[in-house]
């Protein structure tokens, strides 16, 4: 971990540093580990959200990404977690950094659940992956997305940071969704190739 992330943290009076091995290790699930801060610095610095967008994290650990988003953006945005004890330190980062932010017009909230037994609200229109299951998940979750375009029709963003080959060629080849943006994240990326964002759009 970095000092910038222990900082980033101090400032939003959340803590999601580390990593967190499962005790009982699913070949479904990774483990938890939260986006590095300079990371989404670099990528939202040339991806922009909009009041009337709504973020779904899948795979939200203890939050990082969500309290980042809602501090900078002021959108609406949810996080997915299956983990009891993620999902608690997620409620305990809450309750700290709504104590810093004291009114905002946006929410932010977090549920317990399976990702793909989330239920994607037609508001949900930007979903945030960072390798938090394997591609069986990720090809039920895309599904439900879709199902929610039908539903109401609108342009969906699919990000992912870290992105895995099975994710990219499922969404490029069994999927309507396209390849519109992408951002390698300095001094990292000549390191690690991974280290990336992709960002597929499917509609207007």
């Amino acid at each position: 971990m970095s000092i910038y992330d222990k900082e980033c943290d101090r400032s939003l009076r959340i803590n999601t540093v580390g990593k967190r091995e499962w005790l009982h290790q699913s070949s479904h699930y990774n483990r938890y580990e939260a986006t590095p801060y300079k990371a989404l610095d670099e990528f939202f610095e040339g991806y922009k959200l909009n009041k009337t967008d709504s973020v779904v994290d899948f795979g939200c650990g203890k939050g990082r990404l969500p309290f980042y988003i809602h501090d900078r953006f002021d959108v609406s945005v949810t996080g997915i977690e299956m983990s009891g004890q993620l999902y608690m330190e997620a409620l305990e980062n809450e309750a700290s950094y709504m104590r810093k932010v004291k009114r905002a017009n946006a929410y932010i909230r977090f549920e317990r659940c399976l990702a793909e037994e989330y239920e994607v609200g037609v508001e949900d229109n930007r979903f945030y992956f960072f390798n938090p299951f394997s591609i069986q998940i990720f090809m039920t979750v895309i599904d439900n997305i879709l199902l929610s375009v039908e539903r109401r029709q609108r342009s969906v963003d699919v990000i992912l940071y870290y992105p895995t080959s099975d994710y990219i060629e499922f969404l490029e080849n069994d999927t309507p969704f396209e390849l519109v943006k992408g951002v390698k994240v300095s001094g990292r990326y000549e390191i690690d190739p991974n280290e990336h964002f992709l960002v597929f759009r499917f509609g207007d």
